[in-house]
């Protein structure tokens, strides 16, 4: 009986240390056997494809996986919400976008084909891309302050051109007339491409962009400058005040980006997620790259990433609906 007692104890020792190595291979199998796909819901060559390929190669060390950046344009981000949604729900499949497709695109269509709550899984934020009012070089305004001065005195107004309806210049534009309670007209345009050409043209008045779509610009002197929309001055225009120095609080429109995955992932490879961003983020050839380009470096909890997501849902989904902003 003694012997046959060992035995058992032995084989249950056995089979315990098997199961133990079978959970560790189960736990490493993230790390170490995945490709990770990174969605993009924009074309090659956009600031979203060129913040998922700045951080891609680190990202990948950091999970010891090998990062795959997709391009899945089209339908605002439906698209590639969808597909990221329907994915495996193993945090092999990330999607990288900007607010408007989980924060503005909710409040503004009576119907999308995704849920950003109900579907996806916040990991964290990326980057924060504060909006520039930037002018035409021929234009006589060299501050945000001359601008809204110069709209209200001319019958028409400004004109102020978008990327599109419902988009983070348009809505910026929005708080800019608000606060001001100057005649801004929005000129939608369909992307940012166009709508910088006729700035530059002196076609349209004025022109709200992300930074490091418009920096290139600024710096060849083709664009001026004139106010920044956020409660503080950006380090590549340091000489740039932001709205409420100059009197107008309240403009403040941040397009940042963020990580989600498939909500059904497990918490425990969300957080390895979450982790490897913020150590991607910290690292310098990560940070100097896109510091360089004009986006500011972020990262976040999941919980803070969904609170933020939830403010930005309410605040533009008042702007959205107190103009009757409908899609175009």
């Amino acid at each position: 009986m003694k012997n046959e007692n060992s035995t058992r104890r032995h084989a249950l020792t056995l089979l315990g240390g098997a199961t133990v190595g079978l959970v560790g291979l189960t736990q490493s199998a993230f790390a170490q056997g995945k490709t990770i796909r990174l969605v993009v819901a924009f074309p090659p060559g956009g600031p979203d494809d060129f913040v998922a390929r700045a951080i891609g190669e680190q990202l990948g060390k950091e999970l010891g996986a090998q990062v795959i950046v997709e391009n899945k344009a089209g339908a605002n981000g439906a698209i590639a919400a969808e597909y990221v949604a329907r994915a495996t729900a193993d945090g092999s499949t990330l999607w990288l976008t900007s607010v408007g497709a989980v924060a503005i695109n909710p409040p503004l269509y009576e119907k999308l084909p995704y849920d950003p709550v109900r579907d996806l899984a916040p990991i964290s934020l990326v980057v924060n891309n504060v909006e520039l009012l930037v002018v035409g070089s021929a234009n006589p305004a060299n501050t945000g302050a001359e601008f809204i001065a110069n709209a209200k005195l001319k019958k028409e107004g400004a004109t102020m051109a978008s990327s599109g309806t419902g988009s983070v210049p348009h809505l910026a534009m929005e708080l800019l007339a608000d606060v001001s309670k100057a005649n801004l007209v929005h000129v939608p345009y369909k992307g940012a491409a166009p709508a910088i050409t006729d700035v530059i043209a002196g076609h349209v008045d004025g022109f709200f962009g992300d930074i490091p779509g418009l920096v290139g610009f600024v710096k060849a002197g083709k664009l001026k400058p004139i106010g920044i929309a956020a409660n503080k001055r950006h380090p590549l225009l340091p000489e740039v005040k932001t709205f409420a120095e100059m009197g107008m609080p309240g403009v403040d429109s941040d397009n940042w980006y963020a990580l989600f995955t498939a909500r059904a992932t497990p918490p425990a490879d969300i957080d390895k997620l979450n982790q490897a961003v913020k150590r991607t983020m910290t690292t310098e050839a990560v940070r100097s790259k896109l510091l360089a380009s004009g986006a500011e470096p972020a990262s976040s909890s999941p919980a803070e990433l969904a609170a933020l997501m939830k403010n930005d849902t309410a605040k533009w989904g008042k702007v959205i609906r107190d103009k009757k902003i409908k899609p175009e």
